[in-house]
């Protein structure tokens, strides 16, 4: 959208990066299903190639309905610029990259989703990265696993799966003092719910497979730079404030300033990684972008009232929602997430790991599969699938004891869903 009048946020998740196509005056965005693009001449070709000029090359690196994606997200989390890439790990790979070299460590919090445990304590190793993982509720403990060699810190704003609240004020403040980035895993809460950036934040990272589409139909990822972060203020991070071979010394920091960290992404990230998100995932997610904020509002209403009722459930041990006044994390709502706590959350079934199989199989409307963020309602025993390649502990650590289910609270009829639950828990605790 031009410059001119501050707008609100359910004007731009529908208008923010699209404009009508000026070759036909379609109005929806597009699919741009082409890998190519033809250049004006050869002094344009190398003027795109140089990075001279802004435009399109190869759908690798550009693709007009990818880039009116990255603008809305970018927009809607109030950042410099973003990279939408093939999946949220690959969204992962892309913040850490230009941050990381051999022998160098990220700090992360031990609540993440198994699979960026995963990622984190043992892909990366492979790059000759390292991760510390830490409680951050622990705010000592995170100051002292920065070292000379930290390169970020990591978290997730609502964590999955249990839902927890990271105090991203706290945090960052750590992160300024230690002159590293803060990366924020915005998946769960969405722009909608949590700003990362105006708490401090450096970068933040997206599934958008999950509420951002929301329809669960095609993966994708999204980074978004907050454009405020001063990558030449030491040597800590050469590969955006020393001098780029592969772009004749080009510096990238000090050529594009607060857009550097964006453009690194897809003149280096995206050509070297090649996670590209395709055009057709941009455009899903475009549309599911439109609904956003209604979606949400409907998710937090709905999580809201089966949490209570879970809670009040003798059949159940405790409930993690931070929307209810018995979490620890109640006070973090108003200061983190100010429209609401999300909704998604764990709940113990008594009974244990046997009673959560029969749960998961007795389900009717609840749909049991490894994804969140869905329309649908959704859930998932996430000791025996995401999180079964974890030990005992970081099971437990993350919030996915054995015992534990994940739901994900879609839009349908709330009374419809405790219904279901009700009589499935009669079946698993018997």
């Amino acid at each position: 959208m031009t410059d001119g009048p501050t707008y609100g946020f359910d004007t731009l998740q529908i208008h923010a990066g699209a404009r009508p196509d000026p070759a036909t005056g379609a109005r929806q965005t597009p699919i741009y299903q082409s890998t190519a693009y033809v250049f004006r001449d050869a002094e344009h070709a190398a003027a795109l190639f140089n990075l001279q000029e802004v435009g399109y090359v190869y759908s690798r690196l550009t693709n007009p309905t990818v880039a009116v994606l990255q603008e809305r997200i970018a927009t809607l989390e109030g950042g410099a610029g973003g990279v939408c890439c093939s999946s949220g790990h690959a969204a992962q790979l892309m913040a850490l990259f230009p941050l990381m070299s051999p022998g160098k460590n990220v700090v992360v919090s031990t609540r993440l989703y198994g699979g960026t445990v995963t990622q984190f304590s043992q892909t990366i190793k492979r790059f000759g990265w390292e991760a510390t993982f830490v409680d951050f509720d622990d705010l000592d403990a995170v100051k002292a696993a920065i070292d000379d060699n930290t390169r970020a810190i990591f978290c997730e704003s609502i964590a999955n799966p249990g839902g927890y609240i990271t105090d991203l004020d706290a945090i960052s403040a750590i992160s300024d003092a230690a002159e590293i980035p803060l990366i924020v895993d915005n998946t769960t809460a969405t722009p909608y719910l949590c700003r990362p950036i105006e708490h401090g934040a450096t970068l933040v990272v997206h599934s958008t497979t999950k509420y951002l589409t929301g329809n669960g139909t095609v993966t994708g990822g999204c980074v978004v730079d907050s454009g405020t972060f001063d990558w030449s203020a030491n040597d800590k991070f050469p590969s955006l404030s020393a001098p780029e071979p592969a772009y004749h010394g080009m510096k990238f920091h000090e050529t594009f300033g607060p857009l550097a960290f964006t453009f690194h992404g897809i003149a280096i990230g995206l050509r070297d990684l090649g996670m590209t998100m395709n055009p057709q995932a941009a455009h899903y997610t475009l549309m599911g972008t439109e609904t956003l904020s209604l979606r949400m509002d409907r998710h937090i209403e709905n999580a809201t009232k089966i949490a209570k009722w879970l809670e009040a459930d003798d059949r159940v041990d405790y409930v993690t929602y931070a929307g209810l006044e018995s979490s620890p994390y109640y006070d973090r709502v108003a200061k983190i997430c100010p429209r609401g706590a999300g909704g998604l959350f764990t709940f113990a079934v008594k009974g244990g790991y046997d009673a959560c199989v029969k749960l998961v199989n007795a389900l009717e409307i609840f749909s049991h599969v490894a994804n969140l963020g869905d329309a649908r309602s959704l859930i998932i025993h996430s000791a025996s699938t995401t999180h079964r390649q974890l030990t005992a502990e970081q099971q437990r650590a993350a919030g996915a004891s054995p015992e534990v289910v994940r739901v994900s609270i879609g839009i349908e009829d709330a009374d419809d869903l405790i219904n279901d639950l009700d009589q499935a828990l009669s079946k698993a605790v018997s």
